[in-house]
This record gives C-alpha cells, sequence and structure tokens, in this order.
C-alpha cells in the first residue's frame, strides 16, 4: 500500500507538470516564503518554478526570514511588482491576514501554501497534516507502546503544528488513558528551529531525570535538535523519535536507526500543485480534486486540497530511493550494514 501511494505521488508529479492547458502568458504568480533558509522550501521552489513554466508563467518570489512584519511588506511588494496571484506560505498565519486582505480586496486569488491561513476565499493546498500526526504516533508507538512520552510541537504560530498534535494525540488518546503512556511533556518549538527543539529536549532530559521513552517530533527539522539531545546522554538509537518532511539528513538518520520515521511529504508534488492551482484560479477555474474543508480552529469553510503523505521507516527506504527524491549514496552515508 505505502508502495502504491509513492508511487502514485511520484506519477502525479508528471500529471501535474503537463497536464494542464499552458495558457498562462503574461501571468505573473508571486511567492511570499515564510524562511526561504529552510533547506525544505529549496526544493518546493524548483517544483514552482518548474511548473509555471511549463505553463507559460513568471515566478516572483520574496523572502520573509521568519519576520510577520517583513511578510506583509513583501506581500505588499510582490503586489506592486504585477502579481496577478500569490502564493503564500504563512509564518505567522494570523499576523499575515491585513496582507492577505489587501490581495484579495485587489481580485489576485491566494493559495495558503502547506500552513493554513484560515480566512474566506483563500485556497489551501496541504498535505492531510492530521494524518501525518497520526502516521508519527503510529511508528513510534509500534515501537514503544508503554512509557513516558515527549512531544516536541512545531511553532505556535503555524495551525499544522495542532494539527499534528490532534492527530498524535488520536492515536495514543487510548494507551494513555489506561495508564501505559504518560505525556510527560508537549513543547512547542518557536520557528520550527533545530536549534530550539534541542534546547528544549536537554530541558525535558535535564527535568526527567532521562526518564524519557519515546519522542514525538513534529518534523525532521525538530528531530534533528531531538536526536543532538539524546546523543549528548547517550540515548540516541534506543528512544524512537518521529519527524516529517524527507530531509535527507532525516532519512539518513533513519538509514541509521537514530530515527523512527520520516513521514514523507513529496515536495515537488505540492509545488507543482501550487503553481497549477495558482493559474486556475487567476483564469476563474476551480481546480480539479478541491474539496471543501472547514477543520481549522475558527471554522471557515475553505477550498482545498490535501495531498497524501506517506511514512518512510529503515522497513521501507527503498520507497524515495526508487522515486528520486534521494540517491542512494546520501542516504546510507554512515550506515553500518544493509541499506537499501
Amino acid at each position: 500500500m505505502l508502495k502504491k501511494l509513492a508511487l502514485l505521488a511520484v506519477a502525479a508529479v508528471a500529471v501535474l507538470a503537463f497536464g494542464v492547458n499552458a495558457m498562462a502568458k503574461d501571468l505573473v504568480v508571486g511567492v511570499s516564503w515564510s524562511n526561504f533558509q529552510e533547506e525544505r522550501w529549496k526544493t518546493d521552489e524548483a517544483a514552482i518554478k518548474d511548473q509555471l513554466k511549463a505553463m507559460g508563467a513568471k515566478y516572483i518570489m520574496a523572502d520573509a526570514q521568519a519576520s510577520a512584519e517583513k511578510q506583509i511588506a513583501d506581500i505588499e511588494n510582490l503586489i506592486a511588482r504585477g502579481a496577478n496571484a500569490l502564493i503564500v506560505l504563512a509564518w505567522d498565519a494570523d499576523a499575515v491576514l491585513p496582507a492577505i486582505d489587501k490581495a484579495m480586496a485587489e481580485g489576485l486569488p491566494v493559495v495558503g501554501y502547506d500552513r493554513l491561513i484560515e480566512k474566506k476565499g483563500v485556497f489551501y493546498l496541504t498535505f492531510d497534516n492530521k494524518e501525518v500526526g497520526r502516521m508519527q504516533a503510529r511508528a513510534v508507538y509500534a515501537v514503544k507502546p508503554e512509557g513516558n512520552y515527549v512531544f516536541i510541537k512545531g511553532a505556535p504560530t503555524d495551525p499544522n503544528a495542532e494539527f499534528l498534535y490532534e492527530g498524535q494525540l488520536e492515536v495514543l488518546d487510548e494507551a494513555i488513558k489506561a495508564g501505559k503512556i504518560k505525556n510527560v511533556a508537549a513543547q512547542g518549538t518557536e520557528g520550527w528551529k533545530p536549534e530550539v527543539a534541542q534546547r528544549n529536549m536537554e530541558q525535558i532530559l535535564t527535568a526527567m531525570n532521562n526518564k524519557v521513552d519515546a519522542v514525538v517530533a513534529s518534523n525532521d527539522g525538530t528531530a534533528g535538535g531531538v536526536v543532538a539531545a539524546l546523543t549528548a546522554q547517550g540515548m540516541e538509537g534506543v528512544t524512537p523519535v518521529s519527524g516529517q518532511d524527507g530531509d535527507h539528513a532525516a532519512l539518513n538518520r533513519v538509514a541509521r536507526g537514530l530515527q523512527t520515521v520520516s513521514v514523507w511529504k513529496d515536495a515537488r508534488v505540492l509545488g507543482q500543485a501550487a503553481a497549477r492551482i495558482a493559474v486556475e484560479l487567476s483564469r476563474g477555474e476551480l481546480p480539479k480534486d478541491t474539496v471543501k474543508w472547514s477543520g481549522g480552529a475558527k471554522g471557515v469553510e475553505m477550498d482545498a486540497i490535501l495531498l497524501p503523505p506517506v511514512p518512510v521507516t529503515k522497513a521501507n527506504l527503498s520507497l524515495v530511493v526508487d522515486a528520486g527524491w534521494i540517491s542512494k549514496d546520501v542516504l546510507c552515508q554512515g550506515v553500518q550494514g544493509q541499506c537499501p
């Protein structure tokens, strides 16, 4: 089943790249990145640029550099530079709303990219984040069905952080209520920064006298910080740790036995979908596979597309190699013994 999902995701890249009428001449799509220095977004950008080029549209961008104030100015600047549609990866989903209001008042369609911007009229494109959280919890629970659990959550300003945590708790709720699992800490991570996650994990380990049996970390960056903290205490490879995004460093940690799972969200599919949606919305078209979604904290009904994620563990690492996501050499660097 997992292999089928991965193959479908790869196939979707080709469909999205060539399955849309490339009549977007003179269309300008502006992309506002929250923090472009993060490794993950380079892959997304390449996919967006390739798709827009294939459709005859122009790409412009701005990097908010982890600043809500700069992102507001960036969006206004993208509009001034002639953007006909916006793709926005929000740094702070609430703080960015005035800029979104301005864009929509000028008739620009807005795609909320990977992070929810809960406003009527914004198109929400992401992977199914609650399911990502469920997949993370299932993988960790399979290794450690009892004991003290730590939850290293995402940024408090990112609605995805709560979606993930809700999904994690859905899976673990029964064991928590039965007393088999104890939630000893649930700590947010400012800006999803690995160094913040590491510092938080170090403090938790100190407070718990290292009596931590499992860590549900919400992405691969925070997982890297967690593994660094565990390594300092000689607990690496023994304490299960989750993540998501399929970062190359994280997949290598999975291969080395330092991370239990990285839930793979193929950024190539996501980026190409965003470009396609932005162009179609600019034409007044509703993208194929659109659903009505109202799962945000405010209950606002929005048009949305939720793509399926795939959990990658040591048992199915060949999926990401076969899909061309990572080379075998990079995946297996430092691995002792067999590696896909």
